[in-house]
């Protein structure tokens, strides 16, 4: 009987998927102004999707044969159902590496979510998908300098190395050099990327909802909004020119620049991005300045600049706050390979001075702009104001700002869990470092077991929340992660940092807001009062190195 019914799903699956295909491939050959490119597409994706469909149907019957009958908490479906997230695992990523594209972004996307998905898919996906991306060949690079600039790389460059140093899912990077002798960096677009990022979009979006229908328990609706949002954005689906346009890339690392400048002048020297060589760039290429740097989640190289892992942690920290809270232009994909370090370049300021080898400040370079998301200043006003909550345990300002952010009254708990991977117990704890996450064995299986037993509630927090805060989920999961490889946990000084700039945002915005005498003064007061709270967890923080110097003098 059970096999029945799930060999019935599977073939409903396989219908629905085929007739909802042919229709849609039938329409855009008829009515698109260039058939070739139309007929082009429409011969390719009915193959993904097909991957796609036979993927999910045997995933879905495994599930569904596999335990049935088996009591719900035993040890024999416990074991049983590890077998099969395991081998659904490396069923998902072969699929993830024949279709390649926006596939590779799912599967790197699922290797992040450490305490929301089963542990056997982050590990497949998180061993794989962020050393594995596909690579073009230099035939097909070539194919797009034609199209772009009108010749070959090696007629554009004195120096164009054929095989790249860097591949990701929606492009690759070739060192080359300019006629003038300057090193650049290439960024190459896939040109099967172009070609398919949105009929793979909703192929991946009928499939998870497909899925949903036949199994409500399967609820991954969220992950698909929040990957539509990861990507940058095709015209429209199905269209004839899909562009994933790099200029807007290079634009916005210019914004963001210029936003630290104006906003953030105090520490503007410290982020860099590379220099745009506009003349030899399009929207599927980017030819801008070599950056001759450390990636941040390589400690020992940043220590060989004479570079203290800490200080960096510090300024990312920095950086990422003052873009969220101050100027809401913020980098939605910081990971590890889009985050390099170098000492602050000579002539300019050093806070610790010139001539001490260890008091080498660090620079941050912001590689990869593609993915930007402007906050609306009630958003950037309320995350602010829960970040300030969060720092400081303020249970009712935590439940009022994530109420206003999409939460909800039952969820809020749940979201602040989320936000900062602490418990309730712990969020609204008073000790200074509340939030400071150890990272060891046990905090991790502690987590691993709240988002088991909480999946269903997660699932329908990640669902109604705005996709923007989604993004920011994504940011803090990222940086969390930066954070990690360079301290092994998290630290004191960086929530010091979060609560400091989150704090001033705050009161900026209340200033604007306030026009009265007496409201003035109401915010006056408030701003008296978060100096004090601030200096009093500044004190906890010396105390605390302090007691760490004299442990290790011990």
């Amino acid at each position: 009987m059970a096999t029945r019914s799930a060999w019935r799903s599977r073939a409903k699956l396989a219908a629905a998927a085929t007739a909802i295909f042919t229709g849609g491939a039938a329409v855009t050959i008829a009515t698109s102004a260039d058939p070739a490119t139309a007929l082009k597409l429409c011969t390719t994706v009915p193959v993904r999707l097909a991957r796609d469909t036979i993927t999910a149907a045997s995933i879905a019957f495994d599930y569904e044969y596999s335990l049935w009958g088996l009591p719900e908490g035993s040890v024999e479906r416990s074991k049983v159902k590890h077998e099969v997230h395991l081998r659904s695992a490396h069923k998902l990523q072969e699929l993830c590496f024949k279709n390649g594209g926006m596939y590779i972004k799912l599967g790197q996307h699922i290797g992040q979510l450490e305490y929301l998905v089963p542990q056997e898919y982050v590990q497949t996906m998180r061993e794989s998908m962020l050393n594995k991306c596909p690579v073009s060949s230099y035939d097909q690079v070539c194919e797009v300098f034609k199209q772009e600039l009108g010749e070959t790389p090696d007629k554009i460059f004195d120096e164009f190395d054929p095989v790249p140093i860097a591949s990701a899912s929606l492009a690759q990077v070739h060192f080359a050099r300019t006629t003038d002798g300057q090193k650049v960096a290439v960024k190459v677009q896939h040109t099967h990327m172009t070609d398919t990022a949105a009929a793979d979009q909703a192929g991946v979006e009928l499939i998870v909802n497909t899925l949903h229908w036949f199994f409500p328990s399967f609820d991954y609706r969220w992950l698909v909004a929040e990957i539509r949002e990861s990507l940058p954005k095709a015209s429209s689906f199905m269209c004839d020119h899909q562009e994933l346009d790099f200029l807007v890339e290079a634009k916005n690392g210019e914004k963001c620049l210029d936003n630290f400048q104006k906003l953030s002048p105090h520490i503007a020297d410290f982020v860099y991005a590379p220099k745009i060589h506009w003349n030899l760039s399009t929207s599927k290429l980017l030819t801008m300045e070599f950056m001759d740097a450390a990636h941040i989640n390589d400690v020992k190289a940043i220590q060989r600049l004479g570079i203290q892992p800490n200080e960096v942690a510090k300024l990312v920290s920095q950086a990422f706050a003052e873009m969220m809270f101050k100027h809401g232009f913020v980098h939605c994909d910081p990971h590890a390979a889009n985050l390099l370090v170098r000492p602050l370049p000579s002539g300019k300021r050093s806070i610790l001075g010139e001539g001490f080898f260890m008091a080498r400040k660090p620079q941050l370079i912001l590689l990869d702009h593609g993915l930007y998301k402007e906050l609306d200043l009630n958003t950037r006003f309320n995350y602010a104001s829960l970040w300030k909550a969060l720092i400081f345990a303020d249970a009712n300002s935590i439940r009022e700002n994530s109420v206003k952010l999409g939460a909800g009254e039952d969820l809020y708990a749940l979201f602040a869990g989320i936000l900062t991977m602490r418990p309730w117990n712990r969020v609204v704890d008073t000790a200074v470092d509340h939030l400071v996450i150890q990272g060891n064995d046990s905090e991790r299986s502690e987590l691993q077991m709240y988002a088991s037993q909480y999946f269903p509630q997660i699932s329908e927090l990640l669902r109604r929340l705005p996709r923007v805060i989604l993004l920011m989920l994504k940011t803090n999961d990222c940086l969390r992660a930066v954070n990690s490889s360079l301290l092994q946990g998290s630290s004191l000084e960086t929530y010091f940092i979060i609560g400091k700039i989150s704090s001033e945002a705050v009161v900026e915005a209340k200033k604007l807001q306030r026009k009265s005498l007496l409201r003035w003064l109401d915010v006056w007061l408030e701003e008296i009062l978060l100096e004090a709270r601030l200096l009093g967890m500044q004190i906890a923080l010396w105390l605390l190195q302090l007691r760490r110097a004299l442990t290790g003098l011990s």
